[in-house]
């Protein structure tokens, strides 16, 4: 297995990692990202192989959990709680849950009220050159998931605030500054959870958080710290993928010429999905010894899988570093898969598939007005900002 060396905050890997990910390739399935002193793969088969197999997982087994520092308490408390770092018995629980109010009935019943919200947005677009991020890409995924929870979209720039320091900590280069940003937001996001439970059990209401309460209240053993973290996980990740796939599809599809249109969405969507997706690594643990195409694992070793890489593997797509909206749809790696397979991937289908072909056509002169810039955030891959004129 070969070593590689690239530092994720190098500022040309920031702009284009994609090279990087195929010199990997060349190599084999497997490689040692000698900056994160990990084991990565962007083979799409082993990602897969792995998303799924149960011998590896997300929780650290207990005999390799570091201590927790002392300043990290509030923020790693909530992640004690979090479906996303459980496996099962506990994260079953937790994710039946979700579920049996993350319907897809409710998901789709969404639909016109994204319609609408988009129009609005466009409505309200500044004259001349403007930033469509911050605009359109950030606001929408975050007042739809408000209103889904039944959250105040009032509050919507501290929950962007709030998640954007949170996911602070998964990010490359982190410091002791990112980490008080992240504690402090945790601990205001706490607050306001707690104090919003409690309004929701004295005044239910027909939306996400009042059916995790009514869940909690029928011998479900959801307690009031699993349902706050639950809330904040789908608050954070119901939104913030959403925001970069938004800026990243809308810069391709400028930069490439393509359009969207209802009738196109579909197959194009799911293309933006593959061909430049908001996440680019996400690990698993081996919790048992395991060969994997020729690699073996020991119990405690970490596997970075890179999805963006698999999602150009040539094994699986042809020509995958061209953008063609009219592919075949197939499977790709962008939600993850297996056990846990992304919750609001439907949710973030629905918002791509009805609002970026509302943005085309109200705005068939939509242009870049400046070159686009990715901001400095692995493992996410998302633009800093996306300059553009209406025409």
């Amino acid at each position: 297995m070969i070593t590689l060396n690239q530092s994720p905050t190098d500022p040309g890997f920031v702009q284009n990692p994609y090279p990087f990910y195929e010199t990997a390739r060349r190599h084999g399935p497997f490689f040692h990202w000698a900056d994160y002193n990990l084991t990565c793969t962007g083979n799409a088969a082993a990602v897969n192989a792995i998303f799924r197999d149960r011998r590896f997982g997300r929780e650290v087994p207990a005999e390799l959990a570091p201590p927790i520092p002392d300043h990290l308490r509030p923020f790693y408390a909530v992640e004690a709680h979090s479906m996303l770092e459980l496996e099962p018995p506990r994260h079953t629980r937790l994710r039946g849950l979700v579920l049996r109010a993350f319907t897809s009935r409710r998901i789709a019943a969404l639909e016109p009220e994204i319609a609408t919200l988009s129009n609005q947005l466009i409505d309200r677009f500044p004259a001349g050159n403007f930033d469509l991020v911050q605009h359109f890409g950030q606001k929408l995924p975050v007042i739809i998931i408000a209103r889904l929870l039944g959250v105040p979209e009032e509050i919507s720039d501290d929950l962007l605030r709030w998640s954007n320091a949170m996911v602070g900590m998964y990010m490359a280069g982190r410091t002791r500054e990112t980490e008080d940003r992240a504690v402090a937001a945790t601990e205001a996001f706490v607050a306001f959870m707690r104090g919003y439970v409690e309004s929701r059990r004295a005044d239910p209401r027909d939306d996400l958080i009042t059916h995790l309460i009514a869940a909690e209240a029928e011998g479900e053993r959801l307690t009031t710290d699993e349902l706050i973290t639950t809330c904040i996980l789908l608050l954070n990740a119901g939104h913030e993928a959403t925001v970069h796939t938004i800026g990243n599809g809308v810069k391709t599809l400028l930069e490439t010429g393509h359009g969207i249109t209802p009738e196109t969405a579909e197959t194009t969507v799911e293309e933006i999905l593959r061909f430049d997706p908001a996440l680019h690594m996400f690990t698993r643990w081996a919790y048992e010894d395991i060969e994997v195409m020729g690699h073996t694992f020991r119990r405690g070793d970490q596997v970075g899988l890179l999805l963006a890489a698999a999602n150009r593997d040539p094994g699986v797509w042809d020509d995958p570093a061209a953008f063609r909206p009219h592919r075949p749809i197939k499977a790709n790696a962008t939600f993850g898969a297996g056990l846990h397979f992304c919750v609001g991937a439907p949710l973030a289908r629905l918002e791509l598939t009805i609002a970026l072909p509302i943005l085309f056509t109200r705005l068939p002169g939509l242009r870049l007005a400046g070159a686009p810039e990715y901001a400095n955030v692995y493992h996410f891959h998302g633009l800093k900002r996306l300059m553009v004129s209406a025409g």
